[in-house]
């Protein structure tokens, strides 16, 4: 019979709780270099937390009414974001029709967060993401049921953005799969297209596509016929992320052990069959960071829709310091919607983790 202490040193060391004084010393004090640069943070830190802190809590203003009173104090001028939120977060859309944007907003927010909860991983969330998107474009666009009408053109902030990164999200996803699938084909022809459609889009920036897709496209198109300017941007979105999806999954392939295409194989299932019930739940189990480093990047990078005039958030709350009355606070604009983006970025990042620890995606020894 093994005795208690024979059984307490049977336990891994990494399970026993070390305290955090020992993991202090094992991590920030565990050679003179990293000293050095424990106490250089630390240095860092005591100049610049205090002096940001009374800069943007103690000295701030959030009740004035104009710049000139913002210029009185000595701290951040808050009340540029509670004068001029709306039009930070909704851009030109009529005044008195934003409840529509902002419900827009909150049913696709709603539902990406039902997406990312397993007990509604079923056949039927696909209908709700068909509810879901047909009410957005009737709050947007209006038209029917006794709302007026409002263009895309003067659809800007908060729900472009999201648009925008949600349907990029939702199309590229499946279009890089595909992509991948047929790099990998064994067919010369398709691997070759595939493989060239790839390495093409990867080799310029997303830049050229939006201005390839804003300005060049509509020089092609037959005379009289036109595309909209922020389907043209969604569409170049779309192909741009799709080739960088179709890489990391390509790599998540090749991570699957050849066993296991043996193993569906002598199962007689078909190359789809294959790919839906054996080698891509596994490879795409392995690629988890990666994809959602993809997804987060798109989200930001929607950002460069405003070189080609569509206002999304940026351009949106850079509408705000136009006003000559609040002229010199860019800072604290620049930080509102830089606190936007963390937040969703963030989520993303966290849902990321617990959903690779919930499918136990993680090689441990």
């Amino acid at each position: 019979m093994n005795t208690r202490a024979e059984t307490q040193s049977a336990v891994p060391p990494t399970r026993i709780s070390l305290g955090p004084w020992v993991w202090v010393k094992n991590n920030l004090l565990s050679s003179p270099f990293n000293i050095v640069l424990t106490l250089l943070v630390l240095w860092l830190l005591v100049l610049s937390v205090p002096a940001f802190f009374d800069w943007a809590v103690l000295n701030a203003n959030v009740s004035a009414l104009s710049g000139q009173e913002c210029r009185k104090t000595s701290g951040a001028c808050w009340a540029i974001v509670v004068q001029n939120y709306r039009l930070m977060l909704f851009s030109t859309y009529p005044y008195d029709e934003q409840w529509r944007p902002l419900l827009a907003t909150l049913l696709l927010i709603g539902v990406i967060a039902l997406s990312g909860w397993r007990r509604f991983w079923h056949p039927f969330l696909g209908a709700i993401w068909l509810g879901v998107l047909v009410a957005v474009a009737i709050l947007m666009w209006g038209g029917v049921v006794g709302l007026r009408y409002v263009e895309n053109s003067l659809w800007g902030g908060l729900p472009v953005t999201l648009l925008l990164a949600t349907f990029g999200i939702v199309f590229a996803f499946p279009l890089g799969i595909l992509l991948a699938l047929g790099r990998r084909s064994k067919m010369p022809v398709i691997k070759t297209l595939c493989v060239g459609y790839i390495e093409l889009i990867r080799g310029v920036p997303l830049i050229s596509l939006l201005f390839m897709a804003s300005v060049m496209l509509p020089l092609f198109l037959p005379a009289g016929m036109t595309i909209d300017k922020l389907l043209r941007a969604q569409v170049a979105i779309i192909l741009f992320a799709a080739a960088y999806i179709a890489e990391i999954v390509r790599a998540g392939l090749q991570a699957i052990p050849k066993g296991q295409y043996e193993g569906a194989d002598s199962l007689g299932l078909s190359y789809w069959q294959q790919m839906r019930l054996v080698i891509l739940p596994q490879a795409l189990k392995v690629v988890i960071p990666p994809l959602v480093s993809i997804f987060i990047a798109m989200f930001k990078d929607t950002s460069l829709v405003v070189i080609i005039g569509i206002f999304d958030l940026t351009l949106a709350a850079k509408a705000a310091l136009v006003n000559q009355e609040w002229r010199g606070f860019s800072v604290e604009v620049y930080l509102f919607i830089a606190a936007i983006y963390f937040i969703f970025c963030y989520s993303m990042s966290r849902y990321s983790q617990a959903l690779e620890k919930r499918l136990a995606t993680g090689y441990q020894r």
